[in-house]
């Protein structure tokens, strides 16, 4: 809960103009998500699968945002318009904007990826003066953060093979290795179950050596 005595605004601001949009209103509550992903692996004899992790999820930041220009005697929406506008494509960027959500403590590196709007106070005109927001973001991340924050001891799946006419998995290894035996790494991480049958212009994550089997935690050179 805010409390009602403070006079620091939450911020969001696009850090592609460094333009600013400060709330009216502090939210009254705001909800913090995290979830991760896991694969269930059915083992016949077992009495229950076995969970294996896949990928953490992107966290999420939601809340409502009051809006009110019913003082002003304006358009509500003048407003409303300026937090869906940061839902818009960025021709520079070909895509939404990334923000920085700030308030007190809390500083969330996101886009916003979701805004409902309900009016519920209007002018004798019908022109809306209030407005209730209910705002999702979500947390905004790139492969070189990624790579400073999390301290992997497997592998690094940053590079990238694109399989040529009539390769398999050795030879892909021979090309990436220089050692046509180091296959398997290659197809634990692309799951691939034959390494003979490969197509041409599919694209092979290729772990680095050494390489830890998720299934197993066996290290593979």
């Amino acid at each position: 809960m805010a409390m009602s005595g403070s006079l620091h605004k939450a911020t969001i601001i696009n850090t592609a103009t460094n333009d600013r949009i400060e709330v009216q209103f502090n939210p009254e509550e705001y909800t913090l998500n995290r979830e991760n992903n896991f694969a269930q692996a059915a083992v016949p004899g077992l009495s229950g699968p076995l969970l294996q992790f896949v990928h953490g999820n992107l966290k999420t930041l939601e809340m409502e945002l009051f809006l009110d220009t019913y003082e002003a005697k304006t358009d509500v929406r003048e407003l409303t318009g300026k937090l869906t506008g940061l839902m818009d494509i960025q021709p520079e960027l070909h895509a939404p904007p990334v923000l920085l959500f700030v308030w007190g403590s809390l500083s969330f590196a996101c886009v916003l990826t979701k805004v409902a709007q309900r009016f519920i106070m209007f002018f004798p005109s019908g022109i809306p003066a209030r407005a209730r927001l209910q705002v999702s973001f979500s947390e905004y991340t790139n492969a070189n953060v990624e790579a400073k924050e999390t301290k992997r001891e497997t592998a690094d799946y940053t590079k990238v093979y694109v399989v040529n006419q009539n390769e398999n998995l050795s030879s892909v290894a021979t090309r990436v290795y220089d050692n046509p035996t180091l296959w398997r790494p290659i197809a634990i991480v692309n799951q691939i179950e034959d390494p003979r049958e490969l197509l041409p212009g599919m694209r092979l994550s290729i772990p680095a050596l050494p390489f830890r089997n998720p299934e197993t935690g066996e290290m593979m050179a």
